[in-house]
């Protein structure tokens, strides 16, 4: 554990305090009927990623009286946590997606469509509905700030992000297998805030042990904007032990800021990408934009001059629209990272407290938990975490960290631990996708 933190903190606590919560889900275009009993209020939740179809399910079990409708423009969710297996070939692309019918089973109404617009008391879509709701819950993800030369569409086509797994986590791993030995992968990182703090150096390291096995003449470049980034002393340690970080046969060239690692422009035709430092050629390029919350956080008037969405962290209810709360990624949880496992948090947090409005029953003090596993080397096996435990601060402007774990690293490195880190990893998004979905 990390000598730094305030209290020690371990596995078997942290499950004490994170254990608990379940979701379901349902597959189609068609809106599920949720019961015959009259409902005492109507919840609209947009976007049925970690976040929204955790408060679907949360509110439905604390009171089954409160009709709750999940809104998701994808039939199936895919997870952008462990996408990263995809890309280096240990998992294959149905392995991240969850689908809807075990939430409908237990009388969550789903409705496969896009949202275009919330109105303050329906919730409208491309398809004609008009969906009514007393509170709605924005879960919608991110968006992305394109350097020029990059697109959406170029995303889909040449030069990835695959920051929302899906077909462009398969086409990234399909052009690491086309590439030729001796080719170069260049990865720019984005700026802070965004989705998965530690998710591109995780990317980094295993696409870096794909070529050490299966193209030993290939290198990574990553370009960063930024001079250090989350567990950095344990990435560059891992980097170090199994790919020669900081060698003349490292297979991990990392550039940050101070050095001119910031990412300037793409010309996808040429596969080269405009640093601050000079221009690189690579043979597969996977640029992960910098980022803002989900468009219909935009559209519907929830961001601000940040790009993210100001919510009361009591309740996560917007700053800036009455009845509309909004959790995950899009939301500015102060002190909290962009992860899946906080969004989940955060939506049982705003799921209570929208059962208690709805029931005139008093706000709790809440709390709020993180982990997130990060996979350094599949061979030999080695994994970091970090697990924290979170409050509110008494005047409501923070979420503060009350105490937390973090994978020991230099002389109180343990080979042995660090492999069984591997299998807590895979466990974890077992449960944690299982009690968000109900698979």
């Amino acid at each position: 554990m990390n000598t730094n933190m305030k209290k020690q903190f371990n596995r078997r606590d942290f499950l004490k305090v994170s254990g608990g919560a379940a979701g379901a889900a349902a597959v189609g275009i068609s809106l599920y009927s949720s019961t015959a009993l009259a409902a005492k209020a109507r919840v609209v939740i947009v976007g049925g990623g970690m976040g929204g179809a955790m408060a679907a399910r949360h509110i439905k079990k604390a009171d089954p009286a409160i009709d709750v409708t999940i809104v998701e423009q994808n039939a199936n969710y895919h997870t952008c946590f462990m996408s990263n297996f995809v890309v280096t070939g240990h998992r294959q692309l149905d392995y991240l997606a969850h689908g809807y019918a075990g939430l409908a089973a237990e009388g969550i109404n789903i409705v496969i469509d896009t949202v275009i617009g919330i109105d303050d008391d329906a919730v409208k879509t491309r398809g004609g509905k008009s969906i009514a709701f007393d509170r709605c819950v924005v879960s919608p993800g991110v968006n992305f700030k394109f350097v020029e030369g990059h697109s959406e569409e170029i995303s889909n086509t040449k030069v990835t992000h695959a920051w929302k797994a899906g077909k462009q986590t398969q086409l990234l791993r399909d052009q690491l297998t086309a590439m030729k030995d001796g080719g170069t992968v260049l990865i720019g990182a984005p700026r802070n805030p965004f989705r998965c703090p530690p998710g591109p150096y995780e990317r980094t390291a295993l696409i870096a042990g794909y070529l050490k096995k299966h193209k030993p003449k290939s290198k990574v470049i990553v370009l960063d904007p930024k001079d250090k980034f989350s567990k950095f002393g344990l990435f560059t340690e891992g980097w170090r032990i199994h790919y020669g970080y900081g060698t003349e046969n490292s297979y991990i060239d990392w550039i940050n800021g101070a050095n001119g690692g910031s990412i300037e422009a793409l010309d996808a035709d040429s596969m080269t990408v405009t640093a601050e430092i000079e221009d690189f050629e690579a043979d597969v390029i996977n640029i992960i934009p910098d980022q803002k919350a989900g468009h219909i956080a935009e559209v519907a008037g929830l961001t601000d001059d940040s790009g993210w969405c100001p919510v009361n962290l009591h309740t996560f209810e917007s700053t800036l629209r009455k009845n509309i709360h909004v959790i995950g990624d899009a939301s500015q949880a102060k002190g909290m990272p962009k992860s899946g496992y906080a969004a989940s948090s955060e939506a049982k947090v705003c799921a209570s407290a929208i059962v208690a409005m709805i029931n005139g029953g008093n706000l709790e003090s809440p709390a709020y938990v993180n982990t997130c596993y990060s996979v350094l080397s599949f061979e030999p096996k080695d994994a970091i975490s970090v697990a924290a435990v979170y409050k509110l601060r008494q005047d409501g402007s923070k979420i503060q960290k009350m105490s937390g774990g973090l994978t020991p690293s230099g002389d109180k490195r343990n080979a042995a631990h660090r492999a069984r880190e591997v299998d807590y990893a895979l466990s974890w998004y077992e449960n944690i996708t299982s009690n968000t979905f109900a698979d």
